[in-house]
């Protein structure tokens, strides 16, 4: 009886010093060597990440130089306090402690700020982190599908494929939670044979292999939609786009730190010059309250996740993500951001499902963007067995590769124009709502509306992206060159005027405020109307 009070006072300690370990964003003051890494960007960036910013015109800034390793390593010098990821984007880094002796890294000249993922811990009211994990379970090319053959043609990306578009040349991370046999299993040895599989890391463990069991397999399930190929029984959508996977998601926990590993990962796969970002993850409630993001920090731009999903968007890559699996309780982070393209899940019919979750009011932008299958959806295990899962988990990596192929199409695009062109080739593109969104793409349209609005001559008005954040596109009829552009605040007043003479043209609304607005375009022989909304 002695024994087992004892042990269940050391259990009750252990769990109280527990309770009292915290988790928080050190923010750092500085960079070195800033102005001479810009300058050659190579001794930051490979080539190919170089060669993509330069291509859609995204500039290399202060943001993709690497935290300062000396910072790093004097705190992890520092008593109580363990270095868990770090962030050259936020030039932050994430640690746990107890709060004493975290608040006590402020004394250090480089600290420039603490931000504790316990909001009551602020000395001001920032965001905090806290997050709800969706985790989801349950040559002229002619492929025999299979299983998948409605999930593919649901999307259209099978007319792609005919076309010879099946991801080649475009470069995926899958940021998930295991990829258990990906190197071994004969699902992915067309990956492998090709070269396409690049490789990978850990970064909850902190090791190179990303292959190894860690008690999850979601990620190899989540890599099959896009990747995975069985000879006349499966085929991913994006049989021969390049992967690596990056496993962010510690399956045994629910803990902040795991948006870290996130932004970290991202990071890392903009440094690497990836594509496309498929992320299976959401975060939103933890399992220590304090930690658990309000409705109203779900709003497109205040988690730590979605912020730094937003600047891999800025970046140039296209973040796909899955909008979550609790219905009406509404999605998660990243799926809330401005920047990301949140997928919603249907059934084998098109019908919403009903574990998808919905957007609101919270959001600043549609939520979620499209929609595709994700119920009964068949994925291939870690033992190489197809099988049916549910959840948006697998809807977000079928939309992701059907992307890899359509951006193959037209390589010329921005992420922001793909993700625009899917959006308007969406079966309720005029009529969105907060379980679909803008509906179910069909890419064989986006493709064609991106050939159209691409070529010289445009045959209707068009603005995009709507709602918009920095750069509203403009295309008018190329029979209208001469356009005259007015745009009106929501009382009627003037805010913007221009003069068109060209089939397509940009607006700087970054110094706009949020709001409605109204474009009025206007020729000799025609005017139209739009509404749109700044985030």
């Amino acid at each position: 009886m002695i024994k087992k009070i004892l042990l269940l006072s050391f259990v009750f300690f252990q769990y109280i010093s527990y309770a009292q370990t915290e988790h928080a964003w050190i923010y750092l003051a500085d960079k070195e060597n800033v102005d001479a890494s810009i300058q050659n960007p190579i001794t930051i960036l490979t080539q190919k990440a170089i060669d993509r910013k330069s291509t859609h015109n995204v500039i290399i800034d202060e943001r993709d130089v690497p935290v300062n390793e000396n910072y790093i390593l004097q705190l992890k010098q520092q008593v109580g306090i363990e270095v868990k990821a770090k962030s050259k984007w936020f030039n932050a880094v994430h640690v746990i402690g107890l709060e004493d002796d975290i608040n006590a890294l402020s004394s250090l000249s480089f600290v420039d700020h603490i931000d504790f993922a316990d909001k009551s811990l602020n000395s001001e009211s920032r965001m905090a982190a806290a997050n709800n994990k969706f985790e989801v379970e349950e040559t002229l090319v002619d492929f025999v599908y299979g299983d998948t053959q409605n999930q593919v043609e649901m999307i259209n990306v099978d007319k792609l494929h005919l076309d010879d578009f099946t991801g080649e040349g475009i470069t995926i991370a899958v940021l998930d939670a295991g990829f258990p046999n990906v190197n071994t299993m004969g699902a992915f040895q067309r990956l492998r044979d090709n070269d396409d599989l690049l490789g990978g890391y850990d970064f909850v463990d902190r090791v190179a292999n990303p292959y190894a069991f860690t008690g999850n397999t979601h990620g190899t399930k989540v890599l099959s939609d896009m990747a995975g190929f069985i000879q006349d029984m499966f085929v991913g959508t994006a049989p021969d786009a390049s992967y690596y996977v990056f496993r962010t998601e510690d399956a045994g926990s629910e803990t902040p730190v795991e948006e870290s590993y996130w932004v970290e990962a991202a990071e890392r796969a903009d440094s690497l010059g990836v594509d496309i970002i498929n992320s299976s993850l959401g975060y939103r409630v933890y399992t220590n309250g304090n930690y658990t993001h309000l409705p109203e920090d779900l709003d497109g731009n205040t988690t730590f996740i979605t912020k730094g999903a937003n600047i891999a968007n800025e970046k140039g890559i296209l973040v796909v993500t899955s909008a979550g699996n609790s219905g009406i309780s509404g999605v998660g982070a990243p799926a809330d951001g401005t920047g990301v393209l949140s997928i919603g899940a249907v059934d084998f019919e098109g019908n919403y499902a009903s574990f998808s979750s919905q957007g609101s009011v919270f959001q600043s932008t549609q939520k979620p963007d499209v929609a595709a299958r994700g119920a009964s959806t068949f994925v291939i295990n870690e033992n190489n067995a197809i099988v049916n899962n549910n959840g948006t988990s697998f809807s977000s990596p079928i939309m992701a590769g059907g992307i890899a192929s359509l951006w193959q199409a037209l390589p010329n695009a921005t992420n922001e124009e793909i993700k625009q062109y899917v959006r308007m080739s969406a079966s309720q593109y005029h009529t969105p709502d907060f379980f679909l969104g803008f509906g179910i793409p069909n890419l064989e349209l986006a493709y064609n509306i991106g050939l159209s609005l691409q070529e010289d001559e445009f045959f209707e008005f068009n603005i995009f992206p709507n709602p918009v954040k920095d750069v509203l596109n403009i295309q008018i009829p190329s029979a209208n060159e001469v356009t005259s552009l007015l745009i009106y605040d929501i009382l009627g007043k003037a805010v913007f005027q221009k003069i068109m003479t060209t089939h397509s043209s940009t607006i700087d609304t970054s110094s706009m405020s949020s709001g409605v607005y109204i474009m009025s375009l206007e020729s000799e022989k025609e005017s139209k109307t739009f509404k749109f909304i700044k985030s």
